[in-house]
């Protein structure tokens, strides 16, 4: 355990947690504030990337003399504009549009209060998932000592892959559904003929890369690698990938596209009759 936790300061790695479990919840309550008067719960999907922004921040400023200044400023800029990306992106999507059909399903089946049963089931569960998720960002900024250059170079350069698969893949979605002629077709166009949710692949790379940040320090890493771990499930098993893909089932076009194109690894799309 000695040489696993050697020089990681754990006391203050601890408080950390707590500063941040803070954040997180603030920001979520803050949204369930808007949401309610708003009367559209949807606007919790923007408060997604504003956690993991704001626990970023939190932590650089709880982290103030520990760690490498380098690594704790990298880590926070890499989060906060993935973060901030994300919440503009869902915010310019869901605007002028009504309840999201997957919450509208959950709060019709709500014991009580749809208010109250929202708040426990979407806003402070998400919350907590903020809290676990950005793990890595909150060890790497107490990592001790400078980074190396290999897991700097690759942490980024994976996390600049990911965000460049979402931000392009959000891109060319948005644009094919603004075209009046694509109504009710399937978007199997640039990185959508290479994966079936390229925006998917890329919260996977954001998550590993910045996994790879925290891996001087056998600790951090250890404390945190529960992080992509859980977002790879979420993402493939969870909340991602099999819910949306059980929407689209039905739609003309979908059992094909399928047929072709890989679930989440990209890959040049099948050619008919190869299996």
């Amino acid at each position: 355990m000695n040489g696993l936790s050697s020089g990681f300061p754990w006391s203050a790695f601890a408080l950390n947690l707590a500063w941040s479990a803070a954040a997180a919840l603030a920001v979520m309550l803050a949204t369930f504030a808007v949401a309610v008067r708003a009367g559209v719960h949807r606007i919790v999907d923007v408060a997604w990337g504003l956690g993991f922004t704001a626990v970023a921040v939190v932590t650089l400023a709880a982290s103030a003399g520990e760690g490498d200044p380098v690594r704790r400023l990298l880590v926070t800029t890499l989060t906060a504009v993935w973060g901030l990306r994300l919440a503009v992106h869902i915010a310019r999507r869901g605007r002028g549009h009504g309840e999201d059909p997957r919450y509208e399903a959950l709060l019709a089946k709500a014991p009580g209060n749809r208010n109250a049963y929202a708040l426990r089931m979407v806003y402070l569960l998400q919350g907590a998932l903020v809290w676990l998720v950005s793990l890595p960002v909150q060890a790497a900024q107490y990592v001790p000592g400078r980074p190396s250059v290999l897991n700097y170079a690759a942490g980024t350069a994976l996390w600049a892959v990911g965000i460049g698969f979402e931000a392009v893949g959000d891109a060319q979605l948005a644009r094919f559904r603004a075209d009046p002629a694509n109504r009710g077709r399937i978007m199997d166009r640039g990185l959508w003929a290479w994966t079936r949710h390229p925006n998917y692949f890329g919260d996977f790379c954001v998550w590993w890369g910045l996994f790879l940040l925290t891996c001087d320090s056998p600790a951090a890493a250890a404390v945190s690698v529960v992080s992509p771990l859980v977002m790879s499930l979420l993402l493939t098993r969870g909340s991602g990938k099999r819910l949306l893909e059980r929407h689209m089932a039905d739609r003309p076009g979908y059992a094909e596209y399928r047929a072709r194109t890989s679930g989440f690894l990209p890959r040049p799309p099948r050619l008919p009759g190869r299996e």
